[in-house]
C-alpha cells in the first residue's frame, strides 16, 4: 500500500487527488494532509481518510479544530506545518497541490527527505527550477508531473530517446476570454474571468488561464522538467482541450496524448506510474466530437505569456519576479482592486524595474520574491 501526503488538500487538485485515492482504497493510504483556511473541508477529509497528521495555515485555526479532529491525528500549522507534512511521516509520494510559491520550501524539504513528488505546484519550478531539479537528481527523487500538459509530454516521451526530440508543444484552451478582442477585455469582471469553458480549477489558476500567464508558467516548468531549451517549447491554442500536448521528433513523427478534460487522469498516472489503472474519467469519442480546432498563438493578444517566456530566457531571478508579480496582481484583481488588463501591465512594470541575479541561491530567491511582492502591491 502506497502512503501519500497531499499539500493543498482542500483545493481543486487536492480534492481530486483524494477522489483518486478513494477509488483505490486497497492501494493508497493518506499519511498527511495540509490545508490553508478551509478547516470544515479538512475535518471532513480527516474523518474520511484518517491521516496520521494534518496541518492548517495558522495557530488560531489549529486551536479551533483541535478538539474536532479524530483521536490520534497530529496537528501542525503554518509554514513549519507544511514542511512537516511534506518531509515528516512515512509518505512515499507527496502531491504538491498548494497554489503559488508558498510550495517551494515544503517541496524542497520533501525531496531532501527522499519523497517522490507529484508536482502540481508549477510555481516551485518557475521560482527555483535549478535548485529543485538538482536536488531531485542528487536524491534520486522522481518529479512526476500532474499538470495535464506536462503529464501528456511525460507520457509521449516514455521509451523515447531524448536526443530525437525536435520540439514539444503545449496546448492552451485560451481560457475564459479566448474569443474576446483586447478592446472587449477592458470591462470584464472577476465573475466573467472565473467561468473557464473546459476545466474545473481554483480561482488563481483560472485567472492565469484567462491572461495566459498560466501557459507561460507551464513553458518555464517544461524547460526544467524535460531539460529543453525554450526554443524547443511551443504553445498552440486548442479550444477543445482534447490534445493535451504533443512531441515532435526529428524524423517528423508526432506523438500526442489525448483525452477528455479530467484532471483525475494525470493525477492518477502520477500516483501509479509506470502502471495504468482503471479511471472513472469519461471515455473519449472522436466521432462524437467531430472536429478539433487549432490557432497559432498570438503573443500580442497575450502579453503575459510573452513576458513569462522572456523571463525564462533571461534566467536567474527573472522567473521568480514574474511569478511573484503575477500572484500579487491576480490577488488584487480577485479583490476588485485593479481591472483585468492591469494584471499584465503590473507584471511588465515590475519586470522593467527588476535587477536580475543569475544562478541565485535560495536566499536570493526568497529576497527577490519578497521585494517584488512589496513592489507589486503598491504600484
Amino acid at each position: 500500500m502506497k502512503k501519500i501526503s497531499v499539500l493543498g488538500s482542500t483545493g481543486s487538485i487536492g480534492t481530486q487527488t483524494l477522489d483518486v485515492v478513494a477509488m483505490h482504497p486497497e492501494a493508497f493510504q493518506i499519511d498527511g494532509l495540509a490545508a490553508g483556511g478551509n478547516t470544515a473541508l479538512l475535518l471532513e477529509q480527516a474523518r474520511r481518510f484518517h491521516p496520521r497528521r494534518v496541518s492548517v495555515s495558522t495557530r488560531e485555526l489549529a486551536e479551533e479544530i483541535r478538539s474536532e479532529l479524530p483521536s490520534g491525528i497530529e496537528l501542525f500549522y503554518g509554514d513549519e506545518g507544511l514542511v512537516e507534512i511534506a518531509a515528516g511521516g512515512d509518505a512515499e509520494t507527496v502531491v504538491t497541490a498548494v497554489v503559488g510559491s508558498v510550495g517551494l520550501q515544503s517541496t524542497l524539504a520533501a525531496i531532501e527527505a527522499g519523497r517522490h513528488i507529484g508536482l502540481a505546484n508549477k510555481e516551485t519550478l518557475v521560482t527555483a527550477g535549478h535548485l529543485v531539479t538538482e536536488l531531485a537528481e542528487r536524491k534520486g527523487v522522481k518529479l512526476l508531473p500532474v499538470d495535464s500538459e506536462h503529464s501528456a509530454i511525460f507520457q509521449c516521451l516514455n521509451g523515447e530517446n531524448r536526443e530525437d526530440i525536435a520540439g514539444i508543444t503545449l496546448t492552451a484552451s485560451g481560457g475564459s476570454f479566448r474569443d474576446y478582442t483586447r478592446d472587449q477585455l477592458k470591462n470584464v469582471t472577476v465573475e466573467d474571468a472565473l467561468r473557464h469553458p473546459n476545466w474545473s480549477m481554483g480561482a488563481k489558476i483560472t485567472i492565469d488561464s484567462a491572461t495566459m500567464a498560466n501557459k507561460g508558467l507551464e513553458v518555464i516548468e517544461a524547460h526544467y522538467l524535460f531539460g529543453l531549451p525554450y526554443e524547443q517549447v511551443d504553445v498552440l491554442l486548442h479550444p477543445e482541450s482534447i490534445i493535451h500536448s504533443y512531441v515532435e521528433f526529428r524524423d517528423s513523427s508526432i506523438i500526442a496524448q489525448l483525452g477528455t478534460p479530467d484532471m483525475r487522469v494525470p493525477i492518477q498516472y502520477a500516483l501509479t506510474y509506470p502502471d495504468r489503472w482503471h479511471s472513472p474519467a469519461a471515455r473519449l469519442s472522436l466521432a462524437e466530437i467531430g472536429s478539433l480546432t487549432f490557432r497559432e498563438m498570438d503573443y500580442v493578444r497575450y502579453p503575459a505569456l510573452r513576458l513569462a517566456i522572456d523571463s525564462g530566457k533571461a534566467g536567474g531571478t527573472a522567473t521568480t519576479a514574474f511569478n511573484a508579480a503575477n500572484e500579487v496582481a491576480v490577488a488584487r484583481f480577485l479583490r476588485h482592486e485593479i481591472p483585468f488588463l492591469r494584471i499584465e501591465e503590473l507584471i511588465d512594470e515590475v519586470l522593467q524595474r527588476h535587477e536580475n541575479v543569475s544562478m541565485p541561491d535560495l536566499q536570493h530567491i526568497q529576497h527577490c520574491d519578497a521585494s517584488v511582492r512589496e513592489l507589486a502591491a503598491r504600484l
